[in-house]
């Protein structure tokens, strides 16, 4: 069954638990899991589809055997793709009534499996799609927030931000939340200041992505992943980010095996090492060797070639190749 954004008022939860939310507006999506929970005063419990993939019968175990006292709640799985479709069936077929399942997904083809089985259901199985926002939705959004918080923006500012934000509100409330955290007690900022501030963030994310996807820290990278909404654009720099930052990898993992020195090999890397990242590259010397590190470096040029030819799926094959490779 299909419906409007804007119906989502209308549904029975009690009749359709199973929703399927695509498409590119997290913000817009967010916004309305939070009216859900706020409004049936029953938490969300966060997974990723790739999660449950690998580790299917614990999923099940937690999420269908709950006890008579247990509450209901909402399970949200995001990054779906049509591989989840076995497991929605199996929900489905099981009868849940007691679960909210909300399954999250970017742009959804309409040859989409998953998109068809929602949208051929009559009512039980609700699909919804998220549009981007266009950029005077989240111009007059942005106003409205900063005149709220009292805080004076001129035209200009507020067009830069719109611009960063794709389409998506959630990223318009992250840059707001930023501002206003830099602010503190000022009330008026620079367009040079949120151009800085707003370039550092990015930059932030994107870093930290990588440096855990080659230390393995596979929780942090969930953790990342679930805290920025990134773009195809988005996906091509973080995958020629990795490339850089694994053949300098390689570079102080040759170096490495010349002074048996992890120390000396930090400090004299050049370009020179942040202080921060000293610590988390020494766990990436730790846990590569030459030739895994060679290896990776071919995976990556092919992976960015598969993201340039399936566009729509970017942030899919991203995010899986980021997961896979920190596992």
């Amino acid at each position: 069954m299909i419906l409007k954004y804007f119906e989502l008022n209308k549904i029975n939860f009690n009749k359709s638990n199973f929703l399927l939310f695509h498409g590119k507006n997290e913000g817009y999506k967010r916004e309305e899991i939070t009216k859900i929970s706020e409004k049936l005063r029953i938490k969300i419990t966060h997974y990723d589809e790739k999660q449950i993939l690998e580790n299917t019968d614990n999923f099940f175990e937690k999420s269908l055997n709950k006890s008579f006292f247990d509450e209901k709640e909402i399970i949200l799985i995001n990054r779906c793709s049509d591989k989840i479709i076995k497991i929605v069936e199996n929900l489905f077929e099981k009868g849940v009534t007691d679960i909210i399942f909300i399954f999250n997904s970017e742009i959804l083809d309409k040859k989409s499996k998953l998109r068809n089985l929602f949208e051929k259901s009559k009512d039980q199985l609700i699909s919804i799609a998220f549009y981007p926002d266009t950029n005077e939705i989240l111009a007059k959004l942005a106003h409205q927030m900063f005149k709220e918080k009292k805080i004076s923006l001129s035209n200009e500012c507020i067009n830069f931000i719109v611009d960063k934000c794709s389409g998506d509100r959630k990223n318009l409330f992250n840059e707001i939340e930023k501002i206003q955290l830099y602010l503190k007690d000022k009330k008026n900022i620079t367009n040079d200041e949120i151009s800085k501030l707003i370039k550092l963030s990015e930059n932030h994310s994107i870093n930290d992505l990588i440096n855990n996807c080659l230390a393995k820290k596979q929780k942090k990278i969930f953790s990342i992943l679930n805290e920025n909404i990134f773009s195809y654009e988005d996906c091509i720099i973080i995958i020629r980010t990795l490339l850089k930052k694994a053949k300098m990898l390689l570079n102080l993992m040759n170096e490495f095996n010349l002074n048996n020195d992890i120390d000396k090999t930090i400090n004299n890397a050049k370009p020179p090492i942040f202080w921060k990242d000293k610590n988390i590259i020494k766990d990436q010397i730790k846990l590569w060797s030459v030739k895994k590190i060679k290896n990776l470096i071919i995976e990556i040029n092919e992976i960015e070639l598969q993201i340039k030819k399936n566009s729509f799926n970017a942030i899919n094959f991203t995010t899986n190749f980021l997961l896979e490779k920190s596992n």
